[in-house]
């Protein structure tokens, strides 16, 4: 199940006019694929992942999230969907400092109201077999952030929105994050959509786009900068 945007458009207030952030994008994201988007601060990829995650009602355009057309939901059912299929890794792990790795990802779960058995699963999936029973302070940044991209995969969902994962890391240790996430997404075939400011990781994404002005302008596969 995909990832589906079209013809987005959403502004804000800006004195007497409005700011356009959005400008007519459009982005199909299928099951299995990692597409990053890169631009500079203000170019609108933030909005964009909040639209794409039900977080932000666009002025217009449609979001349909593994087959289903948010646009017409209301309040109550988009938080449902955004539950159901939807995995989003945070820029900042915000780990909850009195757990350990496991017990984040079944605290997640039971907030779904979920009893997956998954959680120790997941976290061999990412790396961290023998460190279950670590709490953050006991992790590297590296490591919580593994944490992170495992408790966005509990529900097993249909799209993963991933913000920024590498910016509080060093390039190392941000390459390991990025193939850990291409890697899932192929395994468990959802549909990433991830925005960056580091250039130098687009290599491990199938595609690549450039928000320039809320506009989304796609690259060449595998162009490096």
């Amino acid at each position: 199940m995909s990832l589906e945007l079209t013809d987005l458009r959403l502004s804000y207030p800006d004195g007497d006019a409005r700011l356009v952030v959005l400008d007519d994008v459009s982005l199909v994201v299928k099951p299995g694929e990692l597409v990053t988007v890169i631009g500079p601060s203000g170019s609108g990829k933030s909005s964009l992942l909040a639209v794409a995650g039900t977080l932000i009602r666009p002025d217009s355009g449609q979001v349909v999230i593994g087959g289903v057309d948010a646009s017409g939901l209301n309040d109550r059912e988009r938080t449902a969907l955004r539950r159901d299929r939807i995995g989003i890794v945070f820029q900042q792990a915000n780990l909850i400092a009195s757990l350990t790795a496991l017990e984040q990802l079944r605290a997640m779960d039971h907030m779904r109201g979920g009893t997956s058995g998954r959680a120790a699963d997941l976290l061999r999936a990412v790396g961290l077999a023998g460190k279950e029973n670590r709490r953050p302070h006991q992790l590297s940044g590296g490591e919580r952030q593994r944490v992170n991209i495992a408790r966005a995969l509990m529900g097993d969902p249909a799209v993963l929105l991933v913000d920024e994962p590498t910016s509080a890391l060093d390039h190392a240790r941000g390459g390991e994050i990025m193939e850990l996430l291409a890697r899932l997404t192929g395994e468990r075939a959802v549909a990433t959509l991830l925005v960056t400011h580091d250039v130098a990781q687009i290599r491990h994404a199938h595609r690549v786009a450039e928000m320039d002005d809320g506009r989304l302008l796609e690259r060449e596969p595998g162009l490096r900068p």
